[in-house]
This record gives C-alpha cells, sequence and structure tokens, in this order.
C-alpha cells in the first residue's frame, strides 16, 4: 500500500499522442505530480506552447531525458517510440523507481520474435521476463507487486478482452480466431504521413497490413496465456477516417453451441470497472468511448448457430494507451483503480 500522499511521477517522450493525452489525464489526477517531463527535440520548451489545452494547468518546461533528472520519481511512463527506452529503464529499475512503458518493448516475451517485428536488436533482452504485461482484467495481482509494466498495444487490448471469456471458459475453436479491427488515424503516431492527411484519409476506408502486422505476436502471446496453450489467429487491421477510436470485430467457432455467451460476457466482466457489456443484440460505437478508459463489448450469434461474434470499442489513445497506463498506476500503488479516471466518454 502507497503511504505517501503524492506519486511523483515523470514522463519520457511526451511530445506524442500518448503523450499528451498521458498529460491530460495526469493533470487531473488528485494523487499525482507531475515532476519531469522530458523530450530531447523540445528541450526547454514550455510544455503549454506546444500543447495549449494545458494552458493555465501546468507549468512545466520539456527537458532532456536523464536518468539523473528522474531520479526523484515515484514512477516514470515511457511514452517513446518502440527501442527507446530499452536504454534508460534499466538504469531506473535499478535505482528503485517502477516503471510503466507504453511502448512494445517488453511486451513480448520472446526476443528473437520481437527483434523479427520490430527489426532492430534488442537493448536489454535481460528486463523482459521480469516485466508484467499490464492488462488489468487479466494480470491485476501481478501488476500491483510490478517494478516494471509492458502496457498493452491499442489493438491487442481490444481483442484479448473481447475474446477473454470465450477462451477461459474453453467455447470456442481456439485454432480459428479471426480479428477484424479498425483504428482512428491517432493509433499511427503523430509523425508526418500522406497515408494520414486529411486529404488520403476522409470519405475512406481500407485495410492495411493484413500479410502480417507487428501487433499479431503480442495478441497471440497474451491469448495463448489466457487459454494455456497456443492459438491460431487471423489479424487483419483498417484505417478508419476518425481521430480516436477502435472497434474489433471478432470471430469465432463454438465448441459448445449450449453456452450462453451474452450470460458468460456478462459474468466475467461483472467486476471490472472499464468493461461494459452491452445488452443483448447491442451494436457498441466508437463515439461511446471516445476520451474515457471505458471499454464496450457486445456479442451475439448470428441465426442462433455455432459462430460468435464479438464487437468491442475502445479509445485507442485510453484504454489502448495512457488511460490504461493510469490504471496501471492506481494498482501498483493501491489507489482505487478508477482514480482520475471517472470521466465518461465525450459526445457528440
Amino acid at each position: 500500500m502507497w503511504i505517501n500522499s503524492v506519486i511523483k511521477v515523470g514522463i519520457v517522450g511526451g511530445t506524442g499522442y500518448t503523450g499528451v493525452e498521458l498529460l491530460r489525464l495526469l493533470v487531473g489526477h488528485p494523487d499525482v505530480e507531475i515532476s519531469v517531463i522530458s523530450s530531447r527535440s523540445e528541450e526547454g520548451r514550455p510544455v503549454a506552447e506546444l500543447f495549449p489545452n494545458l494552458r493555465g494547468v501546468l507549468e512545466l518546461c520539456f527537458s532532456a531525458p536523464t536518468a539523473e533528472s528522474l531520479a526523484a520519481c515515484d514512477l516514470v511512463f515511457f511514452a517513446t517510440p518502440h527501442g527507446v527506452a530499452q536504454e534508460m529503464v534499466p538504469q531506473l529499475l535499478d535505482r528503485g523507481i517502477r516503471v510503466i512503458d507504453l511502448s512494445a518493448d517488453f511486451r513480448i516475451r520472446d526476443i528473437a520474435l520481437w527483434e523479427q517485428w520490430y527489426k532492430q536488436p534488442h537493448g536489454c533482452p535481460e528486463r523482459v521476463n521480469g516485466a508484467v504485461y499490464g492488462l488489468p482484467e487479466v494480470n491485476r495481482e501481478q501488476i500491483g507487486a510490478a517494478q516494471l509494466v509492458a502496457c498493452p498495444g491499442c489493438y491487442p487490448t481490444s481483442v484479448q478482452l473481447g475474446f477473454l471469456p470465450l477462451l477461459e471458459a474453453d467455447v470456442i475453436d481456439a485454432g480459428d480466431l479471426v480479428a477484424n479491427s479498425a483504428s482512428g488515424v491517432s493509433g499511427a503516431g503523430k509523425q508526418a504521413n500522406v497515408d494520414n492527411l486529411l486529404a488520403e484519409a476522409s470519405d475512406s476506408f481500407k485495410a492495411y497490413g493484413a500479410p502480417g502486422h507487428r501487433h499479431l505476436p503480442e495478441m497471440a502471446q497474451g491469448l495463448a496465456d489466457i487459454y494455456g496453450k497456443p492459438v491460431k489467429l487471423t489479424f487483419v487491421p483498417h484505417l478508419l477516417p476518425i481521430i480516436r477510436g477502435i472497434h474489433s470485430t471478432l470471430y469465432a467457432n463454438l465448441t459448445d453451441t449450449r453456452v450462453d455467451v451474452q450470460a458468460l460476457f456478462e459474468k466475467r466482466f461483472a467486476n471490472e470497472p472499464f468493461v461494459d457489456v452491452m445488452p443483448a443484440g447491442s451494436h457498441p460505437q466508437t463515439r461511446s468511448v471516445r476520451g474515457s478508459n471505458m471499454c464496450r463489448i457486445g456479442v451475439v450469434r448470428p441465426a442462433g448457430g455455432d459462430k460468435v461474434v464479438v464487437m468491442v470499442v475502445e479509445d485507442n489513445l485510453v484504454k489502448g494507451a495512457s488511460g490504461q497506463a493510469v490504471q496501471n498506476m492506481n494498482i501498483m500503488f493501491g489507489l482505487p483503480e478508477t482514480r482520475g479516471l471517472e470521466a465518461p466518454a465525450l459526445l457528440p
């Protein structure tokens, strides 16, 4: 149990979309003091100059990221590109500082597989097995005791939560899972990219990464952990012409057609503060979770057959990234899990 009154946090790499979302959530958190926010490219620049939505609520300037500047923190978030956290995380862990990494650096336990998908050598493979995968609905107890948490990816969060009750109950064919997922353009990050320009993405809808996407090994690992043995997953991501939101439509074949899938989902998530199982026959919408840490799920059996369809929506920047990171922080420090995350979604 955390006995101090305030958690001093640092953020490394706070200039992207997940970084500013993390700042938005933390400035309103009653138990948090943001001590350091770092960026090599923006060193010395006021945070509120880059993010005008934080004018009047955050007076910090960006600083260079060093272990020394972060030494006074109780917890450090890494909102950095893949490969960056590997250099500094060991230094912070050796100082007793707890870390939540929002990149994929510590999610995949198979180092060779990580290097295959991320096209670079891993910088600290010796720390990977000590990381706890930060999906609270699965690993809540381990997260509470963790020093290093690997925050799940946005697509993997929706896919794992959607298949979770079915795999735990062993009522589907785990050798033929299909996930069609669609994300808003903020999921691609803040870097300049022609495909993400308004004139390119608006009024259009497309698949990408169908031959293979780097979130696939993370999903396969997580689903296998849930099921207790390997699964086979086909994953096809799509780009939505919206800024925020993920909609994952999942398909599986029931091996036990007697199961009441609605009741199964309602029972499994009954005590989960950020998973809302919608009434039978519902079709959840991305706008119902925009800006919130909520994940909404609808589940159906078309025509009462042996196929089950699960529809999952989340905000890719909140439950899919920074909100889940704050949820993990709350668990790690013994705070109410919903602290700082109570605001409902934005409508319209």
